[in-house]
């Protein structure tokens, strides 16, 4: 029997849903999640092999307009990066929000301008729409921005039509033998994830206070069978910063430590003891050295 598999990248602006998107069609959590904007700063790749179809989707950071307040060199990183994962694709999901077309939407489909493969249109957020009906005009009036392969209302949070756009995405994967084990769910290291991990945890109850001057370090990741032990330094620019994400007494660093270990037991189906330090390193953010000391690095 004829085998396929292709690279899926998915592209928008900051917070849009493409992460969720991605869990969704994997059925659990590879890229990690929050109400801020770009949250996710890597691709991430989430592999799906479904009978004779492997789908390697490739998460991407939000592509933004480099604002005043989003110039440094991790804004640089994460636009480079978003850029990058069109390269070679075989299709790309291109996610938006209901009826609402921003400047930021238009800087993806002016990068989307060169790309060969078939772009698929995916309307997120549908299910929040009150008046359905204003729906199909204003989508006639966005496929004509284009011409996509095809357009599907959805909704990444509830699953709603995600089925039907796999569907449009299996279409345009080539004939191929497949490039990973049909287990295999992603290409980043559990050392990887555990940094998510905690980093989605501090970005889900500081995002306000600490939107981008904070990243998370693995020093140590052991794993002895029954018990992995992991020690993660949390990065922020400033000393107030520092103070805020310890909290009172320690409340908080205590809260994002225990909401972090409870998704690492169930990501790696074992008891996990974890250890967060937190540290100041003034300017990593805007700094190209320490970016790729930390991982940011698209070599």
């Amino acid at each position: 029997m004829t085998t396929s598999c292709g690279f899926v990248a998915i592209v928008g602006r900051p917070n849009v849903g493409k992460s969720t998107l991605m869990n969704r069609m994997l059925g659990q959590k590879v890229s990690i999640t929050s109400r801020r904007p770009q949250t996710t700063r890597h691709q991430v790749m989430g592999i799906k092999t479904e009978g004779e179809a492997q789908f390697i989707y490739v998460d991407t950071p939000g592509i933004h307009i480099m604002a005043k307040d989003r110039n440094k060199a991790i804004n640089r990183f994460m636009n480079q990066a978003a850029v990058q994962a069109l390269r070679d694709v075989d299709c790309v999901v291109f996610i938006i929000d209901r009826t609402r077309w921003s400047d930021e939407d238009q800087v993806v489909l002016q990068r989307l301008e060169h790309v060969q493969a078939p772009v698929i249109l995916a309307v997120n957020k549908v299910d929040r729409l009150a008046d359905k009906a204003s729906l199909l005009p204003w989508l006639e009036q966005v496929g004509a921005r284009r011409d996509f392969a095809a357009i599907v209302p959805i909704s990444a949070k509830h699953g709603t039509n995600v089925p039907e756009l796999e569907a449009e995405v299996a279409k345009h994967l080539p004939q191929s033998v497949h490039f990973f084990p049909e287990d295999q769910i992603t290409d980043k290291s559990q050392r990887f994830l555990a940094a998510e991990l905690v980093r989605e945890k501090v970005m889900r109850q500081l995002g306000d206070e600490l939107p981008y001057q904070m990243t998370v370090e693995i020093e140590e990741f052991r794993d002895e069978g029954r018990v992995v032990h992991i020690s993660a330094l949390i990065l922020v620019e400033r000393a107030g910063q520092k103070k805020i994400l310890i909290g009172e007494n320690g409340e908080r660093i205590k809260s994002i430590g225990r909401e972090a270990r409870l998704d690492m037991e169930r990501a790696l189906g074992a008891k996990v003891m974890l250890t967060l330090w937190v540290k100041v390193k003034r300017g990593w953010s805007d700094d190209e050295r320490a970016l790729k000391s930390l991982g940011y690095d698209l070599d």
